[in-house]
């Protein structure tokens, strides 16, 4: 325990009882502050059995909560609290074992509720300290034994690392435990320092009973029985997930409750009745098979993998092109992120056949190590990573997050800080281009948020995030290669994309997820399919470029796009020597659940997911839209079945003028356009497009001035001054819409 004495404390040591009642709590901050503990029991993949949790939803919401309400909820939260710790007025603590069951799992962790009656209001941390914790590593071999747990309160979101000062309010504690049998475990709990000085009275003994473990492996084959490695979600009968998300090491990460098994790999589970939920990415139906661990002898079981699409085998492979290995949701420690193998391990559990492992602020000194200006050693033949380059916690980052993929040098020329980097993103471009990157912006929504919900719009959006803010600029440079989609909402996303191909500028788009700060369920949940002969990363990066890819969360497929037979990306226009009409055909695929899941579907646009298949559902049925765009503005639309069956599709629309032509199935998928000429004539379908593009420049202009570095400031003028030119000169050549 500590040296130095912040808080006077000491402690009584009570038999196991029933907690005292707290009578002094007002009823809304411990409605809030509980709220908090079930959304993170939750989080930590051990609800509250179903029953008591919804008793708690009803108290919790009532109207007029009063002292009965506070009472019951108390009654309820008792029976999982482990320890009820006691503050008097005088900060002294007393320390009780509470009604809980002090029942362990062998290799794995429970989580318990701790009382805390906090009469002297105390705001510190809540601590827990014993002699039975530690590492085994570099013990003396007397001590191994002794060290059979490991224990931590959890204090990260949406939990407070410090207690709120309220008279009564829960904190959860979770342990972990070595062996398996009845082990005593000493418990020391304080708000402060000193409180060793005062004896044993800060300490409650518990006899716990770890469950013994039993060594499950898991059997997986894909749809053709080869082995290969799936997502399994376990949870047991009272909804808990395992291995617990509380104390999981890399490759298995505690922000999801899913973990990734080869086949002949296996995970430790006590006997009980369990559900194992599994797939393999969205190209793969979920499946649930029930598994029965009758005592603690090694067992195997199999699972076997179902696809219901498998673009690859057309030709058109999948990738997502913003996932990192450090930072956000990964692990603090260590502070430098997790390794390629861990990575490696979700591309191949999500069938993600490119993963691009993006270094980035967090971790940036000790991941950058990995980058090779190649792909990596782990990548096989069906599926690669490689590590590149997110532009996000430089200095230019106010200016747009920016995607450098295919890097041969991942180092600014005379940098050895990323604070020594430029201040905007045109210079780090230009840098990026000379070595034939692939180029594009981050979650592009940010910034560009519309209160109109519509594509076409012609609000102006503040252009004050990290999104494709400065895209308005360097589109107009030929710097910019594809603006990312599927991880913010799509109407922020494709308006600005939009109004640049309505001007004649031939950027791409590209899926990406940003994990695990956007999304940390899992990777791949914005792709990117490109056509390919075969499996490349250096071609698939290219293809971004060349635009042969569509987007899509991978619930919904739009493949080998073509008008009057000219393939999406293939590096020919249409072409008209009139106005006339054009075939458009296309395989599209879709599938939905049978039962429409009316939590995603009643979600505004800028709630998560921001795309996915199911808010295209078309009222209870199981029909999706699909959409023929030209200029941004749907002309023809064909209901699809989701039902998983690929089905050739035709349009046959006039063009009157030079245009471009997509698909969309909104917001699941969406293709890179095709563009029609008609004439020879350049495309310049909106003058308002124009015009809200010159306004544009000028509104990020003025976002981003001040961040500016002075010696860079010239440079900076310079370019914006181009870029309004530019659209002026559009202006004058675009018709009035």
């Amino acid at each position: 325990m500590r040296t130095a004495t912040l808080l006077a404390i000491s402690a009584l040591v009570l038999r196991a009882e029933e907690l005292p009642m707290v009578t002094k709590v007002e009823f809304q901050p411990f409605a809030a502050q509980i709220t908090r503990v079930l959304q993170s029991l939750d989080l930590l993949g051990e609800p509250m059995p179903a029953a008591d949790a919804g008793e708690m939803k009803r108290l919790l919401e009532s109207p007029n909560g009063g002292a009965p309400e506070i009472q019951r909820m108390q009654a309820i939260l008792d029976k999982y609290a482990l320890v009820g710790v006691n503050i008097n007025p005088e900060s002294r603590v007393k320390v009780q074992q509470g009604q809980a069951k002090a029942e362990l799992m062998e290799q794995g962790w429970r989580s318990f509720l701790v009382k805390v009656h906090n009469e002297a209001g105390v705001t510190a941390v809540l601590a827990v300290d014993s002699p039975n914790m530690g590492q085994l590593a570099n013990s003396p071999a007397g001590a191994v034994n002794r060290k059979w747990l490991d224990m931590q309160m959890f204090n990260k979101q949406p939990m407070r690392v410090h207690l709120s000062g309220l008279d009564l309010e829960y904190r959860i504690l979770s342990i972990h435990s070595k062996d398996a049998g009845k082990r005593e475990g000493k418990l020391m709990f304080d708000v402060g320092q000193g409180s060793q000085d005062l004896g044993f009275r800060n300490e409650v003994d518990i006899l716990f009973t770890a469950r013994p473990a039993a060594k499950v492996t898991f059997r997986v084959l894909d749809f053709d029985d080869k082995p290969t490695t799936g997502g399994f979600l376990i949870r047991d009968d009272k909804n808990r997930v395992y291995p617990s998300q509380a104390k999981r090491l890399a490759p298995d990460f505690f922000f999801h409750p899913q973990v990734y098994r080869a086949d002949g790999e296996s995970v430790a589970l006590p006997p009980g009745n369990y559900t194992v939920e599994y797939s393999r990415g969205p190209e793969y139906r979920k499946r649930t098979q029930n598994l029965k661990v009758a005592d603690t002898s090694p067992q195997s079981m199999t699972f076997r993998l179902e696809r219901w699409i498998d673009p690859a085998k057309l030709g058109w492979y999948s990738g997502d092109h913003h996932i990192h290995a450090a930072g956000c949701a990964h692990y603090e420690r260590p502070t430098e992120g997790v390794y390629p193998q861990d990575m490696m391990k979700h591309v191949l559990g999500e069938d993600l056949k490119i993963g691009s492992v993006l270094t980035w602020g967090p971790g940036w000194y000790f991941q950058k190590t990995f980058f090779e200006g190649k792909e990596h050693a782990l990548s096989t033949k069906d599926h690669r990573i490689r590590y590149d380059v997110e532009i996000s916690g430089h200095p230019s980052s106010h200016t747009g997050h920016i995607c450098l993929l295919g890097l041969r040098e991942q180092d600014y020329p005379g940098t050895q800080r990323i604070e020594d980097w430029p201040s905007w993103g045109v210079p780090i471009l230009r840098w990026a281009k000379a070595q034939n990157a692939i180029t594009g912006y981050a979650h592009s929504g940010w910034g560009l948020q519309l209160k109109d919900q519509k594509v076409l719009s012609y609000e102006m959006p503040p252009f004050d995030g990290i999104g494709a803010n400065e895209y308005i600029v360097s589109v107009t440079q030929g710097l910019i290669d594809f603006i990312s989609t599927v991880d913010t909402p799509f109407p922020w996303e494709l308006n600005i994309w939009y109004h640049s191909l309505n001007v004649g500028y031939r950027a791409k788009i590209s899926g990406e997820t940003d994990f695990p700060c956007i999304y940390g369920e899992r990777v791949g949940l914005g792709r990117s399919y490109v056509r390919q002969p075969k499996l490349d990363y250096e071609d698939w990066a290219r293809g971004i470029r060349e635009g042969r890819n569509y987007v899509s969360d991978g619930k919904s497929h739009l493949i080998d796009m073509r008008v009057n037979g000219i393939e999406m990306g293939a590096g020919s226009d249409v072409k008209l020597p009139a106005a006339g009409s054009v075939t458009v055909t296309a395989k599209v695929a879709a599938l939905l659940d049978e039962k429409p899941n009316e939590e995603i579907r009643q979600r505004r646009p800028d709630q998560k997911p921001f795309w996915d298949l199911e808010r295209s559902r078309i009222g209870n049925s199981r029909k999706v839209p699909l959409e023929l765009l030209v200029n941004g503005q749907p002309v023809e639309r064909r209901e699809i079945d989701a039902d998983g069956s690929m089905r050739d599709v035709q349009f046959t629309t006039k063009i009157s003028r030079s245009s471009w032509v997509a698909l969309r199935i909104l917001p699941s998928s969406h293709t890179n356009p095709v563009w029609v000429m008609v004439g020879d004539q350049p495309v310049r379908t909106s003058r308002k497009s124009a015009e809200w593009c010159l306004n544009a420049v000028d509104v990020c202009y003025r976002q981003k001035l001040n961040r500016i570095r002075l010696p860079e400031r010239g440079d900076f003028e310079r370019t914006y001054d181009a870029a309004r030119a530019a659209y002026r000169k559009l202006i004058a050549e675009s018709p009035v819409d």
